[in-house]
C-alpha cells in the first residue's frame, strides 16, 4: 500500500481520471426476450444518494517546513511571525445517503465534511438544502448530516454487510467530479481489507466497480438495491479509478451513525490487551488447527481483559458470538462498543475452548505503567516503556484517535531525545519535559530519525 507509484485518494477531491476499462461483451437478445437491465434497481436505490457540496477555510501550510507551526521552532531558526500558515477558502464535493427519512439523516465521509462552515444537499429531484453535522467520527471516516426539508425523502435499504461474499456483483452509486448520481457496476474484489490508514478502524469492502473522486460517502448497493457499503477511498497512480476501490461496510456505518446521533460521538471502549493476528507458523506452533484468531501478546494490569481471566497466549476467536479471525476484526468488534458494555469473548487456551465476559473500560483504565499524560498531556493513549538496553523510552501502542496518534506517534517509536537533550529511559524523557509546555520529541522509527513537537 505504501509503494511510491501507488497512493491512497480521498476521493472528495478532483484529479485525472483514468481510461475507461473495456465494456465487457453482453449476450445477444432475441425477439421479446426483456434485454439484461440494472434500470430497476438503479430507480429504487438513487433517490436516496444526495450530492454534498461543502464550503470553509484551512490552514494553507504552503512549500515551508510544518514543524515552524511551533513557536519554538519559529524563535529557534528566527522566522518572522508573518510568515506562518495562512487560512484560505476552499470548495469540494462529496455524495451521501438517506439512512433515516422521517428524521433527515444523511450519512456521508467524515472527511467529506472536514473543516466544511457551509453543507449544501443536493438531492435528486433539484433540491438544495442546508445541513447540520450531527457528529463526525475520524477514525472510522464516517459522519452524520441532518436536513429538514419541506418535501419527502427516501432512504436506502439496509443490507448485511456481514454477509457479502468475494465475488458479488454491485453497484457503486455517488457525484464523481460533480457529475451527479453516476451509476457503475462490479463485484465485490476482497473483504476485511486493512492496514489503509494505520490510525482508522479499518474492515474495508474492496470492489472493481469504477470509483473516481466525488464518490466519498456515495452507495455500494448489491442486486436487491439493499447498501452494502459507504464508498470512501482508492488506490489510485492517476487519481483516478484503477479498478481498487473500498468501502466501509454498511454494519460498521450504522453503528457509528447509531453512536453519533445519540452521544454525539463515539467514545470507544478498550479490552486491555496486546495481540497478533494468529498466522500458519503461529498456529504450527500452538498446535493449532486453523489460522483464526488473535494471539493475546500482553494483558494489561487491571484492565477489562484481565478482569474477565484472559491471560498472555490465549487465541481469541469470537467476540459475542461472531468469529474473529484476525487483531484488527477484534479491534474493529471492540472498537465499535461503549464503556460499560458486557461482552462474550470466545477463546483457545492450551487447544481447549472457553468463554469470558468482559466489561468493556474506557481507554484510561487500560494504560499500563505510570500516566504518560503527566509527561504531557499528547502522550495521552499511548503505552511507554524504557527501551532495551539504555535505547530511549519505547513507545509500545498507541490507541486509535488519540492525543498521541494525532501527534505522529506510532507503536515500537523509540524517543531518544527531547528538546535537543538525549533519552535513554521513561524517567529521563519524564525529566526533559519538566517545566516546558512545548516538548520537541527526536524519534527513531526503523532507520529513520525524526522530530515530533508536542504542544
Amino acid at each position: 500500500m505504501k509503494r511510491p507509484e501507488i497512493a491512497l485518494v480521498a476521493l472528495m477531491f478532483v484529479a485525472a481520471m483514468a481510461p475507461p476499462a473495456a465494456p465487457a461483451a453482453m449476450p445477444a437478445v432475441v425477439g421479446d426476450t426483456p434485454v439484461p437491465s440494472l434500470s430497476p434497481i438503479v430507480k429504487k436505490v438513487s433517490p436516496a444518494v444526495v450530492n454534498i457540496a461543502t464550503r470553509g477555510t484551512i490552514r494553507d501550510r504552503g512549500p515551508q517546513n510544518p514543524l515552524l507551526d511551533d513557536p519554538f521552532f519559529r524563535r529557534f531558526f528566527d522566522v518572522p511571525p508573518d510568515s506562518g500558515p495562512r487560512e484560505r477558502p476552499f470548495q469540494s464535493a462529496g455524495s451521501g445517503v438517506i439512512f433515516d427519512a422521517k428524521n433527515g439523516y444523511i450519512v456521508t465521509n467524515a472527511h467529506v465534511v472536514e473543516n466544511a462552515s457551509e453543507i449544501t444537499v443536493t438531492l435528486q429531484d433539484g433540491r438544495d438544502v442546508k445541513a447540520d453535522v450531527v457528529g463526525s467520527d475520524e477514525p472510522s471516516d464516517v459522519a452524520v448530516l441532518k436536513i429538514k426539508s419541506e418535501g419527502a425523502l427516501t432512504q436506502i435499504g439496509l443490507g448485511d454487510s456481514g454477509k457479502v461474499e468475494v465475488g458479488d456483483f454491485v453497484l457503486a452509486i455517488g457525484n464523481p467530479f460533480g457529475l451527479q448520481h453516476t451509476v457503475t457496476s462490479g463485484i465485490i474484489s476482497g473483504l476485511s481489507r486493512s492496514g489503509i490508514n494505520p490510525d482508522g478502524y479499518e474492515d474495508f469492502i474492496q470492489t472493481d466497480a469504477s470509483i473516481n473522486p466525488g464518490n466519498s460517502g456515495g452507495a455500494l448497493v448489491n442486486l436487491r438495491g439493499e447498501l452494502i457499503g459507504i464508498n470512501t477511498a482508492i488506490l489510485s497512480r492517476s487519481g483516478g479509478n484503477i479498478g481498487i476501490g473500498f468501502a466501509i461496510p454498511v454494519n460498521m456505518a450504522h453503528s457509528v451513525m447509531d453512536q453519533l446521533i445519540k452521544y454525539g460521538s463515539v467514545k470507544r471502549g478498550q479490552l486491555g490487551v496486546s495481540m497478533y493476528t494468529v498466522t500458519p507458523d503461529i498456529a504450527h506452533s500452538l498446535g493449532l488447527a486453523n489460522a483464526l484468531g488473535a494471539l493475546v501478546s500482553q494483558v494489561v494490569d487491571g484492565s477489562p481483559a484481565e478482569k474477565a481471566g484472559i491471560h498472555t497466549g490465549d487465541v481469541i476467536t469470537s467476540v459475542n458470538g461472531q468469529p474473529v479471525k484476525s487483531n484488527s476484526e477484534l479491534r474493529n468488534s471492540i472498537g465499535l462498543m461503549r464503556v460499560g458494555d458486557k461482552v462474550e469473548i470466545g477463546l483457545l487456551r492450551d487447544g481447549k475452548p472457553l468463554k469470558v465476559t468482559a466489561i468493556i473500560a474506557d481507554t484510561a483504565a487500560t494504560t499500563q505503567a505510570s500516566p504518560v499524560e503527566t509527561i504531557h498531556r499528547n502522550f495521552e493513549g499511548a503505552t511507554l516503556a524504557d527501551a532495551p538496553d539504555a535505547g530511549g523510552a519505547l513507545v509500545k501502542s498507541v490507541e486509535p484517535g488519540s492525543a498521541a496518534a494525532q501527534s505522529g506517534l506510532r507503536n515500537n517509536d523509540v524517543i531518544v531525545g527531547a528538546n535537543r537533550g538525549r533519552v535513554t529511559n521513561l524517567k529521563q524523557l519524564r525529566e526533559r519535559a519538566k517545566g516546558t509546555s512545548v516538548l520537541v520529541l527526536e524519534v527513531r522509527r526503523g532507520n529513520t530519525i525524526l522530530l515530533i513537537p508536542l504542544r
